[in-house]
């Protein structure tokens, strides 16, 4: 049977409700976008798209492998911004910054899956948290008024300890996400 896969790297509640409050202050301008629920907000690595439940172990073996000996990292969530640039925007999201480490998280992560014929990402990683999928041009005036007014909002520092294979299924109100393994990041890399 064939899972929609993603890895992801996944965020603290305390933070997950911050953006979720900066999601309800966007939901005011009306504007025509497909929010995503506060649950399902998540860093992603790597989608996978259609994928046979019986590679789901050979997966999270290969991840093992590869992300594991890895340290754990902070990041800063903060700020907020839409694609593409201009007045038609697309996808609205929350930045990441201090991305180094994710950056290179995201190139294992890709490493590993190529090798198991998951094709690699042919557009740089950047790496980000979106937050809604504008539908159509209804209320984007507002919108973008809104997020200049919150541009530069810090969400809060995080520890990225790992990673995790997700399923995702397509409901009427909407995907539903659930972790299929979860890959830890052994080490710290501000130990002294």
């Amino acid at each position: 049977m064939a899972l929609r896969c993603f890895i992801a790297a996944e965020i603290p509640d305390a933070v997950k409700k911050k953006i979720g409050e900066t999601i309800q202050a966007l939901r005011g301008t009306n504007a025509d976008v497909r929010w995503v629920p506060e649950a399902n907000l998540h860093i992603t690595l790597k989608f996978l798209g259609s994928t046979e439940e019986s590679m789901v172990e050979t997966i999270s073996d290969s991840l093992k492998k590869k992300i594991a000996p890895g340290a754990s990292f902070y990041i800063k969530i903060a700020d907020i911004g839409f694609f593409p640039a201009g007045h038609r925007p697309r996808v609205i999201w929350i930045g990441i910054k201090d991305g180094v480490f994710m950056g290179e998280l995201q190139k294992a992560v890709d490493g590993a899956m190529s090798v198991l014929g998951f094709p690699p990402e042919d557009r740089p990683f950047s790496p980000h948290l979106t937050i809604g999928r504008v539908r159509s041009g209804k209320g984007t005036l507002m919108l973008l008024k809104k997020i200049e007014e919150l541009q530069g909002t810090d969400f809060g520092d995080i520890e990225i300890r790992g990673i995790t294979l997700m399923k995702s299924e397509l409901r009427p109100s909407g995907a539903e996400y659930s972790s299929l393994a979860e890959i830890g990041l052994k080490g710290r890399n501000d130990v002294e």
